[in-house]
């Protein structure tokens, strides 16, 4: 069964990203679209969102700086780490779950750090890489691109984005440990 689902991942992985670019080439040929002016005009909208953002990115680096050089994630790892021992989880793969709704930097240094411990092909280091992909930097994104549009109200979206992020902790938990059979 476990390698069973390893091969599929596999087959999917290989053709996932070269086959979202031909269905959005297909479409756009389809639909008449000039797909290389459209990207062209999207790009230089990105290039102004970034303008508007730096204030709002800068903010949440900071505050982000302080919460990990305060201690209070060693404390929140300390606390929560008996219960996620209960559900398989090890200790040391909690510091990326709370670090990456925060921050896709700060996140992708604790996975390059655990992977170097650990090693990438280990169940940790797997198990990390895979939190990474299935998670969203939900603070970042509210923070920087509700900031950038002066959305004051985000209603559900805070909400919505941690339950996200929580499944798909645990989504990676569960595939991880049928690929490693633990």
């Amino acid at each position: 069964m476990t390698e069973f689902f390893r091969s599929i991942l596999n087959v999917i992985s290989v053709i996932a990203i070269p086959g979202l670019i031909v269905v959005f080439l297909g479409w756009g040929f389809v639909k008449k679209v000039k797909v290389y002016e459209v990207f062209v005009e999207g790009a230089k909208e990105g290039f102004n969102t970034a303008i508007r953002i730096i204030p709002y990115l800068v903010a949440m680096l900071f505050a982000i700086g302080i919460f990990r050089a305060s201690g209070a994630m060693d404390v929140l790892v300390a606390i929560l780490s008996p219960v996620t021992e209960l559900i398989g989880m090890p200790a040391e793969a909690l510091p990326m779950a709370f670090m990456r709704p925060l921050s896709g930097s700060g996140s992708l240094g604790l996975m390059t750090e655990i992977m170097k411990t650990h090693g990438a092909d280990s169940f940790l280091g797997v198990l990390v890489s895979t939190m990474y992909g299935s998670t969203e930097t939900t603070f970042y994104v509210l923070a920087v691109y509700f900031g950038a549009v002066n959305i004051k109200n985000t209603r559900h979206a805070l909400p919505a984005g941690l339950v996200a992020d929580f499944f798909g902790m645990a989504g990676a938990l569960i595939v991880c440990r049928i690929l490693f059979g633990v």
